[in-house]
């Protein structure tokens, strides 16, 4: 309320609302990660906190103020994603609005924009059913993709010109997940072939502001108030271990006294940083959409590889290559927010069953 915006919203505060804009994302993104990984069975709550077990036993009403309103740092989800793609859209208004002159990087800086902008929208998209933008109109799940695509394709030209190859491969990761998210299985194969299987892009995790902590470290290593599920524990591949999916048993119990305490192992601290893309990702979405003619090969290939090291897969699994697809990605993806839009669209079962 003392901060007037012609004064805030200024070219020489370009990178600022840039920056700013991408850690509401961060926030809204490692929420969204907790609180659909209780909806999909990745935790499962283990806090005596009742505002969030609709989110465990999948009965979330509209009224729920966690799910509608609710903070970033709560495990509030739409609230805080539709300030990320606010954000993100502000910036890049604004950054069209101004010149290369005023503004340095600028091209740098709209690609950012754009890609964070479409990774809101992707979130609202795959998280709900319908969302309203900018005080708009309801609209489904399609729409939203729609505009992620659009977003992300903004990205892609901006990062090429910018020759910032990060960013690129953060926006064609986002983009193929749209399409495929959209049905568009010939062009999110286009785009996730051309990223390389080593590229990660994750965001810098800090316990210095509470928003940018790893939340998933914070929930169940740090705060005992969620436990891995049932369906994630001791997890193998033809009898040998998956190191995918590392966890632990403690031996005791969550902060609800009930639950067991099984922690996951995948993130080590406070600070240790979530992806948002990546070419694993990127090489499963490419083995979906190619089917088991190529995507047998791209699956294997993705066992091999060093510090996974698991066997290639059996005939069966060669034979139902779409379960074993949304199979690999549940082990793959675990954690990152990928899960519970699987579930929705592969009209995956809900383990346990909803209630």
């Amino acid at each position: 309320s003392r901060l007037a915006e012609n004064t805030l919203l200024v070219p020489q505060n370009a990178r600022l609302l840039v920056t700013s804009a991408v850690g509401d994302f961060q926030c809204a993104s490692g929420s969204y990660i907790v609180a659909s990984g209780l909806g999909a069975s990745e935790l499962t709550d283990a806090s005596q906190t009742a505002a969030r077990w609709s989110y465990d036993r999948r009965a979330v009403l509209p009224s729920d103020a966690l799910y509608s309103t609710g903070g970033c740092t709560g495990l509030g989800v739409y609230t805080p994603l539709s300030i990320a793609r606010s954000t993100n859209d502000q910036a890049l208004r604004l950054l069209d609005g101004w010149t290369d002159a005023e503004v340095p990087d600028r091209q740098t800086l709209i690609a950012t924009a754009a890609a964070f902008s479409g990774y809101s929208f992707l979130l609202l998209g795959e998280g709900f059913c319908t969302a309203a933008i900018g005080g708009g109109p309801e609209i489904d799940s399609q729409a939203l993709f729609d505009s992620a695509e659009v977003r992300f394709t903004r990205a892609i030209t901006e990062a090429q010109g910018a020759g910032r190859t990060d960013l690129l491969n953060l926006a064609r990761v986002g983009r193929a997940r749209a399409r495929l998210d959209m049905g568009d299985a010939a062009g999110a194969a286009e785009d996730a072939a051309q990223v390389p299987v080593d590229f990660v892009y994750a965001l810098d995790a800090n316990e210095v502001d509470g928003r940018y902590v790893n939340r998933v470290y914070a929930q169940n290593n740090a705060g005992t108030v969620t436990t891995v599920a049932p369906a994630y524990r001791n997890l193998t591949v033809q009898g040998l271990p998956d190191p995918r999916v590392p966890v632990v048993n403690e031996g005791t119990l969550a902060n609800d006294g009930i639950n067991p305490l099984w922690r996951e192992l995948k993130y080590d601290a406070l600070t240790d940083d979530i992806a948002v893309a990546t070419g694993v990702e990127a090489q499963l979405i490419l083995a979906e959409a190619r089917g088991a003619g190529e995507g047998v090969g791209i699956i294997n290939a993705l066992r091999a590889r060093a510090g996974v090291g698991l066997p290639a897969l059996t005939a069966d699994e060669q034979a139902n290559f779409t379960a074993t697809v949304f199979e690999e990605r549940r082990r793959e993806l675990w954690l990152q927010g990928n899960r519970w839009y699987d579930i929705r669209r592969g009209n995956l079962p809900l383990v346990p069953a909803a209630g």
